[in-house]
């Protein structure tokens, strides 16, 4: 079974990724893709546990999926490559703008000098590349204690916060 960090913590992954060919396991937490999600929306939500999720790539915008937020537990945004920041612009407008409160996840080229920032626009699960060290990323989270900017983590600016 794959490890993931979430929430700061190194954990089992629960969800399965199923790709669209793929048949969908009986039960259990299942992440499909949007064009999965559109083709079987009622097959999905009829499953006993009601685990969802869908992979969103980071050309496929958010307001999509809007009107079917309250029916996802895990949203996983996807990097192509750790140039393209897309994704971290998607994790913000579910975040503050549609007031996406599921797991947001982190998937594809995702490296251990990004996760703060992932953090901070509002993801809180991380599948890193294989090449990376689950223990050491945890340090990512701390190496900063002090931010100034507003984001998904901090509402305020730092001149708000009466520090």
């Amino acid at each position: 079974m794959r490890r993931i960090i979430d929430n700061r913590r190194i954990i089992e992954d629960r969800w399965r990724q199923v790709a669209d060919a793929e048949a969908l396991p009986p039960q259990g937490a299942v992440i499909v893709s949007l064009t999965r999600w559109r083709q079987e929306r009622q097959a999905l939500l009829a499953r006993p546990d009601k685990r969802v999720g869908i992979r969103l790539k980071n050309d496929e915008p958010v307001a999509d999926i809007a009107a079917d937020l309250p029916y996802l537990v895990a949203i996983a945004l996807e990097f192509p490559t750790f140039k393209d920041g897309r994704a971290l612009t998607q994790a913000r407008l579910l975040r503050e703008r549609y007031g996406y409160r599921g797991e947001l996840r982190a998937v594809g080229d995702v490296l251990r000098d990004q996760l703060f920032f992932m953090q901070r626009c509002g993801f809180d699960a991380f599948e890193l590349r294989p090449d990376q060290n689950l223990e050491d990323a945890l340090e990512a989270f701390d190496e900063f204690t002090v931010t100034y900017q507003a984001a998904a983590d901090e509402p305020l600016p730092l001149y708000r916060r009466g520090r």
